[in-house]
This record gives structure tokens, sequence and C-alpha cells, in this order.
């Protein structure tokens, strides 16, 4: 298995190196829906028998000098036409903002095409900037609007964490994510903190949420009664990274006990469970 990437910096791709090696900055070919691509190995290939990736595409060798030179020149098209659909449509005052280009070159005998996703707060009349567009380049074009965290996956850039965002790098889809989720983990309810570069609740959120979660039901609830191995007390705080609470224990001051070692008080126990008759 190899892993490579478009861009410098960007998502990486697994592949099937086969027999082959390759160097880690090697120009390689990737097939993709619209032909063989060119990209860069950042991931020498190594036998990972013990991770299980499923059937992976197979890298398609070594890219020709003719091939790097397309590459090139397509790279140069889509700079082109990202540049030319900004001034088009600054021109014609549209509340759009273009975030990412692609080029299809089909050959000789296909017309280009030529794909511009944007974003925007509502839905956008773009009829007479496509046939702007379509003068201006030469090629058939294809207006796609997308949402803000699309946006900022095709854009990229660095979170809160100061990490590469993660829908740029290693997510290959969105998940729901709630402000309880933010709750749960004992966050601040605030969006302005806990949003991402979409502006958007971050995505991170949905990580820990299971071990939040599960915690909830097995440990005792913040303000009940517990007894630990130093007497008796109450719940103040969760620590879930620890696996562990803190309680105020009655004349000892607060303590984190492992949530192994505390149990519901024996005055809570027989008020809520019935007596034997």
């Amino acid at each position: 298995m190899m892993a490579v990437s478009f861009t410098r910096y960007g998502r990486l791709y697994y592949l099937d190196a086969g027999e082959e090696t390759y160097a880690v900055g090697e120009k390689v070919l990737v097939p993709t829906e619209s032909g063989a691509e060119v990209a860069e190995c950042v991931w020498a290939p190594e036998h990972t028998s013990e991770v299980d990736f499923g059937e992976l595409p197979r890298c398609a060798g070594r890219a020709d000098q003719a091939q790097l030179d397309r590459d090139v020149a397509n790279r140069r098209r889509r700079a082109e036409a990202k540049v030319v659909a900004k001034r088009l449509i600054k021109r014609h005052e549209l509340p759009m903002k273009v975030m990412g280009v692609d080029y299809l070159d089909r050959g000789e005998d296909f017309d280009e095409l030529i794909v511009v996703y944007f974003t925007a707060p509502h839905r956008v009349d773009f009829r007479a900037l496509v046939s702007d567009l379509a003068r201006a380049l030469r090629a058939r074009i294809d207006l796609r609007q997308i949402g803000s965290r699309e946006g900022a996956k095709l854009v990229g850039g660095l979170g809160s964490c100061g990490r590469e965002l993660c829908c740029a790098t290693f997510l290959k889809g969105f998940e729901p994510v709630s402000l309880r989720m933010a709750k749960l983990q004992d966050l601040p309810a605030n969006p302005l903190r806990i949003s991402g570069a979409c502006g958007r609740l971050m995505c991170c959120l949905k990580y820990e949420h299971p071990l939040y979660a599960e915690f909830a039901q097995s440990a005792p609830a913040i303000g009940s009664e517990v007894s630990t191995p130093d007497g008796e007390g109450t719940v103040v705080a969760h620590q879930v990274p620890a696996d562990a609470v803190v309680v105020r224990v009655h004349g000892a001051g607060v303590q984190v006990c492992s949530k192994a070692d505390v149990c519901p008080s024996r005055a809570a126990y027989d008020g809520r469970s019935p007596r034997p008759s």
C-alpha cells in the first residue's frame, strides 16, 4: 500500500502499489473517473497486512514527461478559470464566492469541461454568468453550489487545534453534529467557541461523543450522593478522559476518585430501592 496526494499537504489517497516500488516525491498516475491523473507519492509502498483497508485502486505506474506536461497545463487552466470566474462574478455583482475549480480535459475529440464550485447565501440566477464564462474560457461550464462545510474542505486551512482541517485531510463524509454533544462534553455553549473554519459546529465533537455518552450512562450524576473509600460525599464534576469523578467528601474536602471506587450512598440506595416484604 502507498499514499499519494494531488496537492502538497493535501488529502491522502491510498493505492495498491502492486509489485512496483515508488520513492517519496515521485509522480505517479492515479485512476479517477475522468482518467488517470498525476499525483505525488508521499508514503512509499509498505506491507500493511495488520490493517484491512479493503480493495484499493491500483496505481497506474509512473508519470512520463508528456503526462507531467499535461498536468502542468491542466493546473494552469484551472488557475486561469478561477481568476476569470472571480472577475466575472464581481462584474455581474452576484453574491457568490468561488471555492474551487475542476478542469476535465477529455482529449481532442471532446469538449473541455470546467466545473466551478461556489458558495452563496441563497439560490443565485447565474445564467448570464455561465454564458460569459463559456465565451471567455471557450469551454463548457458547470456551476455547482456547495455548502459551507464542502467549501472549507476544498479550501483547507488550520483548525483551532493548530492542525490541518479534518475535512481537508482524511474525513470522507460529514456526520451530523449537534449542540447537545458539546454540552455532554462540558464545552461552552457559545457557538463561536465550538465552531470550525466553515462556521458550523466542529466535526471533532463527534469523535469523543460515544466515550462521553457511555460514561454518562455508568457514572453517578453530578449532585448525587455517593460512597467513597474515604466516606460519603457529593459528586461535583466528571473527568471523562481519566474515567474518574470529582467528589466533595464530607469532612475530607474534594477528591478525585476512580469511577470504579464510588457507588451510590446507602441512603440514596435505600430511598430508591423497594424493600423486601
